[in-house]
């Protein structure tokens, strides 16, 4: 019998290593000057400049990417899924006002394939920079007969911090308060066993498909990177008062609003006041998904939404649309129960 390896189990030691040299630039360049080590450590350092603030408080954040995944499996794309992975964590993190400062990634397969890796590595660093956030570190993790052939996971881990008396956490939220959405780019990386089982299932479709009236394939609208709020939101937070931010990712508005309210406040939302994405539309009347439900698990056109005083919407809006984001003034708190009522 011959002697046995590592690699001979399935495991290459060897591949792994040159994939880490060959990230390593890539991982460099989203680097921030409180990054204090190099790739291929057993652990990053960040030296947290403690002296710009007067009571720092760390924020994490950490998420995956759910079945989306199979998307890009299908497709064979893969350098766009890493920029959802990061976007899921950032956009957590930066709900309580915080900077994202680091982010940290985990990628699993049965056998890794250099060329995939290296695309996923690419969407997470482009996510990073988008961010503004350092990718400090990861773990890739090669684990034969426990993965299919083809099948990779991903997960996210993101750290920020924010000063103490600046946490946005919905306390100051109260009756009268406007609600601005923040377009999203369309389902980001939530309700895809739903939506895989309306398109491909029921509807019968490939990814290859194009849907009439569409300008993409149905796997590329699917695979359409989740939108980063995060220099958006803290550039809007220098400038106006937000009282409360929510990301709207499992669970929709009527999940994830009612987590930033007060006791005695409701959001009221005022369907009219923005154009419902076609991807949405569509998934709704292929799978016969009653409206409550399509709330309860999509974003509908909306991926983030902030609480600003009235008397702040405009200007709110009108800073929101020069950073580049779309923002509709969606709604209003009203006294009531804890939960979120659509008009």
């Amino acid at each position: 019998m011959p002697r046995l390896t590592y690699k001979t189990a399935g495991v290459d030691i060897e591949a792994g290593d040159e994939f880490v040299r060959t990230i390593k630039p890539l991982v460099r360049s989203t680097f921030r000057p409180e990054v204090l080590t190099d790739i291929g450590g057993f652990s990053g350092l960040f030296g947290l400049e403690a002296k710009k603030y007067k009571d720092p408080v760390l924020v994490s954040g950490t998420d995956g990417v759910g079945t989306k995944l199979k998307i890009a499996i299908q497709m064979n794309l893969h350098d766009t899924i890493g920029i959802d992975l990061v976007a899921m964590s950032v956009n957590d993190v930066v709900v309580t006002g915080a900077e994202p400062l680091f982010f940290l990634d985990y990628l699993a397969a049965g056998k890794l394939n250099a060329q995939t890796s290296v695309e996923i590595i690419r969407g997470i660093v482009k996510g990073c920079r988008m961010a503004g956030c350092a990718l400090l570190g990861g773990e890739t993790a090669e684990m034969p007969s426990f993965y299919p052939e083809g099948v990779y996971d991903l997960a996210g881990f993101a750290v920020g911090v924010v000063e103490k008396s600046r946490i946005i956490d919905g306390s100051r939220v109260k009756a009268d308060d406007v609600l601005i959405g923040l377009a999203s780019s369309g389902l980001h990386s939530n309700g895809y066993s739903l939506a895989r089982k309306v398109a491909f299932e029921v509807a019968g479709h490939k990814v290859t498909d194009q849907i009439p009236g569409w300008t993409h394939s149905l796997g590329d609208a699917l695979l359409t990177p989740t939108k980063i709020y995060v220099k958006s939101v803290l550039h809007l937070a220098r400038e106006v008062e937000i009282k409360g931010l929510a990301h709207i990712t499992g669970g929709g508005m009527t999940g994830n609003l009612p987590r930033i309210l007060p006791e005695g406040c409701q959001a009221r939302i005022r369907l009219d006041s923005w154009t419902i994405p076609a991807l949405f539309r569509w998934l709704e009347k292929q799978g016969r998904i009653a409206a409550d439900e399509m709330y309860r698990v999509f974003n509908m056109g909306i991926g983030m939404v902030a609480v600003v005083d009235p008397g702040h919407a405009d200007r709110a809006i009108e800073k929101l649309r020069r950073l580049g984001e779309t923002a509709f003034l969606i709604g209003k708190i009203v006294p009531g129960e804890k939960k979120v009522v659509y008009d």
